[in-house]
This record gives structure tokens, sequence and C-alpha cells, in this order.
């Protein structure tokens, strides 16, 4: 026996439940690209949340981010989010958890969230450009924070 079969995988059932419950919880680097890309405003119906330090972000972030901390994210930095607003957060990559405890935070808050796998190391990967700190997209150029 292979360490791959020594334990049995999951009923097709329970496999099933798992992986398509995980899309709840994660979205990747290339889907959040094809929204960001999209001509249609609409695609954009998200908060993206680059939660590495200033100095991290300022090397470099995935285009319209907005960068607060995971340790910042609290009731009164999200006031003027509808309630409803989805945020999807990311930090360095795979070996960062930060990405993980703001969407923890935002849980905590009663928010709709989802992390970006892979982060800036997977957004790298997939071949997609960094933007400096200077071309963030700022709260209010959010199509979520707009009044309709």
């Amino acid at each position: 026996m292979s360490p791959v079969s020594s334990v049995p995988p999951a009923d097709s059932a329970v496999a099933l439940a798992h992986f398509s419950a995980s899309l709840s919880f994660e979205t990747d680097c290339a889907d959040v690209h094809a929204a960001l890309g999209s001509d249609d405003p609409r695609s954009v119906d998200f908060v993206l949340l680059d939660v590495r330090s200033a100095a991290h972000f300022s090397r470099g972030h995935v285009p319209g981010a907005t960068n607060i901390l995971h340790g910042k994210i609290v009731a009164s930095r999200l006031a003027e989010y509808p309630p409803d607003t989805l945020f999807v957060t990311y930090c360095a990559g795979p070996h960062c958890n930060g990405a993980t405890r703001a969407a923890i935070r935002l849980a905590k808050l009663g928010r709709p969230v989802k992390v970006m796998i892979g982060g800036v190391t997977g957004w790298l990967d997939e071949g997609f450009e960094l933007a400096p700190a200077g071309e963030a997209l700022s709260r209010s150029d959010c199509p979520r924070t707009k009044e309709p």
C-alpha cells in the first residue's frame, strides 16, 4: 500500500459535500483576477483586503486591494460598507495565516468573507502583476460602497 492509499478516501457523497463547501470559504487568484478585469462593473461585487503590513503592501499588491492589517479589522473600520458586503482577504501566500486571521475577525463581526487562496505568491504564480501602493482603490472607488 502506498502512503496515498494507506488512508482510504472518503465516500463520494462525503467528498462532494466537503469540496462543495470549500468553495463557500475560498476563491482563487484566477477568479479574483477575472472579476477585477471584467468590463462589467457588477463583476466586482466584493471588497479585496490585503491584510499584510503597509510596508509589504507598498512593495506591491493585487490591483484594487485595500490595505487593512488583520488586527485592525474592527466594526468601526467597516461601518461604511453595507452589512452584506463580501470581503475577500489575502496575505503573502500559503506560508502566511494572515488571510485566515482576517477572515475569522470578519466572520466574528457577522460579515460575509472568503479567503483568496495562494495570496500574493499565488497571484504571481498565475503570471498576474502587482500594483505599487499608489494604485490601490480607495474605499469610495469600490462599487460596494457607492450609493445605488
